[in-house]
C-alpha cells in the first residue's frame, strides 16, 4: 500500500508540474523554483510533513520535498544558532542530496557524452 500512496501523490505533484508546463508560458527553472518554493510554504505551515508520512517517497522526491527539507533544516538551525542558522541551515540539511546530484551528474555526462543543442 505504500507504493500506492507514493504513486499517487507523487503522480498528483507530477499532473500538476505538467499542467503548468503545457497551460502557461513559465519556462522550466521558473516550474522549478515555485515548486521549492511550495515545499518551503507548505513545509511552514506544517503541512508537508503529514503528506511525507502519508506517501513517503512520493513526496520527498519531487522537487517540493526538496523545498521542505531546505525549511526543516533552517527550522533547526535557527532554533540552535539563531539569525545566523538562516544562512547555514538549509546548505547543511541538503548538503548530501546536492553533491550526490553534482558527483552522479557528472559521471553521468562523461559515461554519455551529452551534445549542446544548437
Amino acid at each position: 500500500m505504500d507504493y500506492v500512496r507514493a504513486f499517487i501523490v507523487g503522480g498528483i505533484i507530477c499532473i500538476i508540474v505538467q499542467i503548468l508546463m503545457e497551460k502557461t508560458k513559465l519556462m522550466p527553472g521558473r516550474i522549478m523554483v515555485i515548486l521549492v518554493t511550495t515545499g518551503i510554504i507548505l513545509g511552514a505551515f506544517g503541512i508537508y510533513e503529514p503528506l511525507v508520512k502519508f506517501a513517503g517517497a512520493g513526496a520527498t522526491v519531487p522537487l517540493t520535498g526538496f523545498g521542505n527539507v531546505l525549511w526543516k533544516g533552517m527550522k533547526t538551525a535557527i532554533d540552535n544558532e539563531g539569525f545566523m542558522g538562516l544562512f547555514k541551515g538549509g546548505f547543511t540539511s541538503c548538503a548530501v542530496g546536492v553533491s550526490s546530484a553534482l558527483v552522479f551528474g557528472y559521471i553521468a555526462s562523461l559515461v554519455f557524452q551529452p551534445k549542446m543543442k544548437g
